[in-house]
């Protein structure tokens, strides 16, 4: 099996992530994942796609991350790692798909407009 590679994005993350067979070690930016994401939480987040599809010690995954911050980033390499699997198994996409693991968010931050304060809030209106 040669490198897979595929992209995840979430919010201004994204992330570009190199899938080839192993034992199941995964580096986010040269840093091992623990490392990287220090809440159960994100570590969660990045291997779900993994133990839902029963290939958490099967591969070696390289994570190149930027943008955002470290929820939008573990969220990022969970969309890259669930289009990975798929394009391995076509089996695993009934799978991931159930969990919502194939489809990109794309919520994102409104801008702010000009005359106000924020995106919606606008600056304090004084009749006198």
């Amino acid at each position: 099996m040669e490198t897979i590679h595929k992209i995840g994005r979430r919010k201004t993350a994204v992330a570009r992530i190199y899938l080839s067979e192993g034992k199941g070690k995964i580096t986010v930016n040269n840093k091992d994942y623990d490392k990287y994401f220090t809440t159960e939480t994100l570590k969660y987040k990045v291997m779900q796609p993994l133990n839902l599809t029963d290939n958490a010690t099967s591969f070696d995954i390289k994570a190149k991350v930027e943008g955002g911050g470290v929820t939008g980033q573990a969220e990022a390499i969970r969309l890259a790692i669930s289009r990975a699997l798929v394009e391995i198994d076509e089996e695993n996409k009934s799978t991931l798909k159930a969990e919502g693991l194939m489809t990109r968010d794309p919520r994102m931050v409104e801008r702010k407009k000009f005359g106000q304060k924020k995106a919606r809030k606008k600056f304090q209106f004084s009749k006198r």
